[in-house]
This record gives structure tokens, C-alpha cells and sequence, in this order.
């Protein structure tokens, strides 16, 4: 039963590290939730932008070595 002790040390560790935690409010996630979210289209534009100039250099290379 050494392993039961074990499981409830465990999780009595667990409740007393998650009554430490300090949550973020609504406002915060929200806040981040938008940057995130904003960063992500930036980025993709980004990404594909750089996709479509490589996609056309190589497409010019390979035009004029044939």
C-alpha cells in the first residue's frame, strides 16, 4: 500500500501548487486571444508571400536554364 501513500501525497501536492497558481481574468485572455490571432494572419500573408516570390524566381530560373 506504500503506493496508495504515494498517490495521495501526490495529488495533495497537485491542490496545493494549483491554489498558488494565479489565473489570468477574462480580460487578458482576450487581450492575448487577439494578438495571437492577428499574429497568425500577419505571418500566413507573410508566408505566402514569401512562397509566391520564391514559386516565381524558380519558375524564372527554370525558363531561362531550358
Amino acid at each position: 500500500m506504500d503506493w496508495w501513500k504515494r498517490l495521495k501525497t501526490f495529488l495533495h501536492e497537485v491542490v496545493v501548487e494549483t491554489k498558488k497558481v494565479t489565473w489570468p481574468s477574462r480580460d487578458e485572455v482576450v487581450a492575448t486571444t487577439i494578438v495571437v490571432i492577428a499574429a497568425s494572419f500577419i505571418f500566413g500573408i507573410f508566408l505566402y508571400l514569401c512562397d509566391l516570390v520564391f514559386f516565381r524566381a524558380v519558375a524564372w530560373v527554370i525558363q531561362r536554364l531550358s
